[in-house]
């Protein structure tokens, strides 16, 4: 798995891991570690506007605050729509 070091807009030094994706509507969500050896998950890099700024919410859908990119939940209730 190929790791890129990268800088966040704080300047955070992350990794970001180009071989693990969680797919989007727009483009995939490449996963984001504070370290090379992948200890300590970071965030979420989208790939369609390549930006750090997402967000996740508790049921596992992560959006992408700059372009709209969308991951759906890992679980669905439409209580929560």
């Amino acid at each position: 798995m190929t790791l890129e070091a990268a800088t966040t807009p704080n300047g955070t030094d992350v990794y970001v891991d180009h071989g693990t994706v969680e797919k989007g509507s727009n483009g995939p969500f490449r996963i984001v570690f504070l370290s090379p050896d992948r200890d300590r998950r970071w965030g979420f890099f989208c790939s369609n506007c390549e930006t750090f700024d997402n967000a996740m919410d508790p049921m596992g859908r992560i959006q992408c605050n700059v372009c709209g990119n969308v991951r759906k939940p890992d679980e669905w209730d439409a209580a929560h729509e």
